[in-house]
């Protein structure tokens, strides 16, 4: 699919967690078509290096950091460098996430759950601490938007531990734009549905049926590509959303309607 309009976020600074593929990857190209600096942060330097050498072949403008995104300090120093290296921060995208093993909530392991709610909850809020901090200092305002999931609006079978940890990131979305939107910091989420990335190959794996089991739920009866979702992330943190501000926003093709 076509970018929605090539000028969305000219000269803005916007830092990716989750970048080195899936929705991340597709999100920090898009931002760069549209005029962003983007820093792109993840655990795996291969490919964060090749998401920004794609960035920079075409024009646009980016960097990579690596970073443990359940780590406070590794979360800072990712902030601190994107200040460093542009100047200041404008945005953000936290789209780092993980799922593990597809079980119960009896049969799911604990390591597996603690794994879970360390990056995909705790490290939403590592995120926003020390990109908020970075934007009243360098901004003075700001846009976040944070990738949650539709399996945060409703029980999530299989999937309890994630939907919960990504229910979690919903609320301190919402929290973070009442206590920051009067410093002009909007703080909003998108919650993807079945979203063609390595995450949903992986259920695949499980249940060769899958995405045609969701997709027959859907009312777009279809899977998104990730270019899709990364569509509302980006628009989300353009000043075309301006006036928008502790929306979970689903992004599922009506799947959650």
């Amino acid at each position: 699919m076509e970018n929605i309009s090539g000028q969305l976020l000219m000269d803005k600074v916007v830092m990716v967690t989750g970048a080195g593929r899936g929705i991340g990857a597709a999100a920090a190209k898009l931002f760069a078509e549209e005029g962003a600096s983007v820093m792109l942060v993840s655990r795996t330097e291969s490919e964060l290096r090749t998401v920004r050498d794609e960035i920079t072949a075409t024009g646009g403008n980016a960097d990579y950091f690596t970073a443990d995104l359940s780590d406070a300090s590794s979360v800072e120093e990712a902030v601190k460098a994107t200040v460093r290296r542009y100047g200041r921060l404008n945005a953000a995208f936290n789209n780092a996430g993980i799922v593990v093993t597809v079980a119960s909530l009896v049969d799911e392991k604990e390591e597996d759950f603690d794994l879970i709610q360390s990056v995909n909850y705790k490290g939403v809020w590592l995120s926003m601490k020390a990109q908020i901090k970075a934007m009243l200092e360098t901004s003075g305002s700001g846009a976040i938007v944070n990738s949650s999931s539709v399996g945060s609006l409703k029980g999530n079978p299989g999937l309890g531990a994630y939907g919960a940890a990504k229910r979690g990131v919903n609320s301190l979305t919402q929290t973070a734009a009442i206590e920051y939107g009067p410093a002009g910091i909007r703080v909003n989420a998108i919650a993807p549905g079945t979203t063609m990335t390595d995450m949903i190959q992986q259920w695949v794996s499980i249940n060769p049926k899958i995405i045609e089991q969701i997709s027959a739920k859907t009312p777009l009866r279809r899977p998104a590509e990730p270019i899709e979702v990364a569509n509302a992330a980006a628009w989300l943190l353009s000043d075309q959303a301006s006036f928008i501000t502790g929306v979970i926003l689903p992004v599922d093709g009506g799947l959650s309607a």
